[in-house]
């Protein structure tokens, strides 16, 4: 299992997962050897028979799904070196694991009207500091509501990755998220613009905690900037809870209009099982158990 380490390794796993990772591929491996096979052999429907292997040993659907998605990674590798041509589980998952989400999705036009109502009751009488800050604050609520940015997102933004000539974002990579490269808005260009060129020379001067000021958005480690405008949303829509609450009802958005790769890209979902979990109930009757987009599952 050396050189699945060493893959794992490349791909940013911390040590801990790697074990995790490598413990499960073992298994599994032992279970082929019982049933007469390899993974370099396995195929769908042998798969299937470790998962109700999985469920008679007590895992709960969360924990199978773990498992697979471990699974997912070590048929990644397979692939990388030729062994296999494909993996037999790419996008399959257990039904009945949906994220807990104690708060209500907010529609297309809600998240529009978030972004083009915010910052509009800023008094005349502002000073300029205020006035730069409702810049940044705005810039930040439109990367929000259209690019369904996290917290972890905002504090690893750079100066350089920020590419307006191309109207683009890039979003680098983080031990849970995978990098991608995000469109913007035309009115968030001009206002991103304003916000690098006027109004964040001034208030990086203001900044009183530590920063590194190569940062997009100075504002500490910490950046409870985010959560200070959650609390000034409020104001605007009643519905609006966390920016985890913002942030999957863009990705439930994106799924309406994008297929389901193109998703997991611009949300920086490692493994498409976690854009899974955002499809609505009304398309999740295509299987009974197991859902399976895999030609290899439509037999």
């Amino acid at each position: 299992m050396g050189d699945y380490e060493r893959y794992l390794a490349r791909l940013g796993h911390s040590p801990k997962t790697i074990i995790t990772k490598t413990k499960e591929a073992v298994h599994f491996t032992d279970w082929c050897k019982e049933q007469g096979t390899t993974p370099l052999k396995v195929d769908y429907q042998t798969c299937l028979k470790y998962i109700t292997h999985l469920k008679q040993r007590g895992n709960t659907i969360k924990t199978i799904n773990h498992k697979l998605a471990h699974l997912r990674n070590y048929f990644g590798h397979l692939t990388l070196e030729g062994h296999r041509m494909e993996s037999p589980i790419e996008k399959t998952i257990i039904r009945g694991e949906k994220p807990h989400r104690d708060y209500e999705l907010l529609t297309t036009y809600e998240l529009e009207d978030l972004y083009h109502s915010f910052g509009t009751d800023l008094p005349t009488n502002a000073t300029l500091y205020n006035r730069m800050a409702a810049v940044r604050d705005r810039v930040v609520v439109g990367l929000l509501v259209h690019q369904g940015l996290d917290t972890k997102d905002f504090r690893g933004l750079r100066l350089e990755h920020l590419k307006l000539e191309k109207g683009r974002l890039y979003v680098p990579m983080r031990r849970r998220s995978n990098a991608r490269e995000l469109q913007l808005r035309p009115w968030q260009i001009r206002e991103l613009r304003e916000y690098v060129e006027t109004a964040r020379p001034m208030l990086i001067r203001k900044v009183k905690r530590p920063v590194h000021h190569d940062q997009l958005f100075p504002y500490g480690e910490q950046f409870t900037l985010v959560g200070i405008l959650i609390k000034k949303l409020k104001a605007y829509n009643q519905k609006v809870r966390s920016a985890k609450q913002l942030r999957a009802s863009v990705i439930v958005d994106w799924l309406e209009r994008h297929d389901l790769r193109e998703v997991q890209y611009m949300a920086g979902h490692k493994h498409i099982s976690s854009t899974e979990n955002y499809v609505q109930d009304d398309l999740e009757g295509l299987h009974d158990i197991v859902e399976n987009f895999h030609p290899m599952g439509q037999t």
